[in-house]
């Protein structure tokens, strides 16, 4: 069985090309460790980052993969990890849902340190040669955009493959920083169409490098290590002895964002991890399949990543419900509105921190909530992957189909879509239902896309498959100190 983060060296002609190109771009590797705890990164790296934008294509941006960046958008530094906690007069209930916001990432959203997760473990042991091939990101929105924006800081042609239904503002971001944009047919929950375009492309005769972020445990490795310590971190802080995590909750997307919960599970054992999806295609909850507006959490598959065995809840989300509370977040009688419910203006007008599949997310948490009748003592976790400002066009689109959002639209919405979220389209997941849906990759992933019977059989029964993944993060570490060395350009800054 092939390992599942490969790294063993395996081509040094292609390694020391990829050395050469870092040198030349004055790329510098931050460590997973360094993304984790930022108090580790050179302060000289720190001084020449004043100067930098957040969204900036300037590789010193690759040290603000974290979540501990300050709030700002340019040269800013690094301090707490930025959160928001929603209070019980915004969501209804008496638990607190606690979100972590993904626009502080260069991108403006989380998914870029997916891309890292994915890429460098093929930079640094010569699998990929930056020189002479080109990376290919297959996504519903945000991975291409972070994969583009890390192949760019390379040097390197990339080609971005997402769903021709996705935001306007994405292909305009790709449009600046991608090679190739492939739109392929279909909305967010159409993926299948985006691996049959990356066998095309495999069978091409091109010089390419397929980074799919729904097999590459780099993803998984990334979210359990970076995003599990970030939300340790805020919960060790706002959480007083009395107080106990009760869930970690994400949409599925490409399954990789949901391992931070395999983390946090390690640390909180009672914890439930609640995996959430679209009504319009509830693919987990009962094999479901259809297309939704809930834009980049792809569907009608199980991730490859997903360690299913782990899961304790699915739950569907409407997707009507996020594309009403994108308007109460962000228009103006939305956010009077809120404010006269005793919702505080600051937070209010920090809701467009919420991007549409941040917001479902923020219902499953609820949904979940009350289906387990949570107190003043539970704390809910989450993310939000992106911010509204890949969404504008789509309030447009609303106001063009529905007319102006008024104090009575605001009211509705609040009342049906927060305050009477209900506990429907649930399932708390026995054994047998997860057994159910782990089986559900066989499909896409031994019949169509070449996996071996033996390993997904491993992922079920082998209880070492996920267990050692974590462990890999050392030895990438390792392999990026090797790396930066053979540059030299630590020591040009020290």
């Amino acid at each position: 069985m092939q390992p599942r983060i490969d790294l063993k060296i395996h081509d040094r002609t292609k390694l020391r090309n990829a050395i050469q190109r870092a040198r030349e771009q004055k790329i510098i590797i931050p460590t997973f460790r360094q993304m984790i705890n930022p108090d580790l990164i050179p302060r000289a790296v720190k001084a020449r980052l004043a100067d930098i934008g957040l969204w900036d294509l300037n590789p010193l941006n690759l040290f603000r993969i974290t979540w501990h960046n300050e709030p700002v958008s340019r040269g800013g530094g690094f301090g707490r990890v930025n959160s928001l906690v929603l209070p019980r007069e915004l969501t209804g209930i008496p638990a607190r849902i606690v979100i972590l916001p993904g626009k502080w990432f260069p991108t403006g959203a989380h998914k870029v340190g997916a891309a890292f997760g994915c890429l460098v473990p093929r930079l640094v042991t010569g699998q990929f040669d930056p020189t002479r091939e080109k990376t290919v990101w297959p996504s519903t929105g945000n991975y291409c955009r972070g994969g583009a924006y890390d192949a760019n800081l390379l040097a390197c042609e990339s080609i971005a493959i997402l769903p021709e239904g996705m935001s306007r503002e994405r292909f305009d971001w790709l449009a600046k920083v991608a090679g190739e944009i492939i739109r392929t047919p279909g909305s967010e929950s159409n993926v299948k169409e985006i691996f049959d375009k990356c066998r095309e492309l495999s069978n091409s005769g091109q010089a390419l490098c397929i980074f799919n972020q729904f097999e590459e445990f780099g993803n998984y490795l990334w979210h359990y290590q970076v995003t599990g310590h970030a939300m340790l971190e805020v919960l060790e802080e706002i959480m007083g002895p009395e107080d106990r995590l009760a869930a970690m909750v994400s949409n599925t997307g490409s399954g990789g964002t949901i391992a931070c919960g395999d983390f946090l599970k390690t640390r909180f054992p009672a914890a439930k991890i609640v995996a959430s999806e679209a009504l319009q295609c509830p693919t987990l909850l009962n094999n479901g399949f259809g297309a939704h507006r809930i834009e980049g959490i792809g569907d009608k598959h199980v991730p490859w990543i997903h360690n299913v065995r782990n899961t304790d809840v699915v739950t569907a989300i409407d997707d009507h419900a996020p594309m009403a509370l994108i308007r109460l977040f962000n228009e103006p009688a939305g956010l009077e509105y809120l404010s006269g419910q005793g919702v505080d203006p600051d937070l209010a007008g920090r809701l467009d921190l919420l991007g549409i599949s941040s917001v479902a997310n923020v219902l499953a948490a609820i949904k979940t909530a009350k289906y387990y009748e949570m107190d003043e003592n539970d704390v809910l976790i989450t993310v939000a992957t992106d911010s509204m400002e890949m969404y504008r066009s789509r309030l447009e689109e609303l106001a063009r189909e529905e007319g102006e959002f008024s104090a009575r639209d605001a009211a509705v919405a609040h009342q049906r879509y927060l305050l009477g979220e209900r506990c429907d389209n649930m399932l708390e997941l026995r054994y047998p239902d997860r057994k159910r849906i782990h089986n559900l990759k066989y499909f896409t992933w031994v019949e169509q896309q070449g996996k071996s019977f033996e390993e997904i059989q491993a992922q079920w029964y082998d209880r070492d498959y996920w267990d050692s993944i974590p462990g890999c993060m050392e030895k990438i570490d390792e392999l990026i100190g090797d790396f930066n060395r053979e540059t030299g350009l630590l020591r040009e800054l020290a």
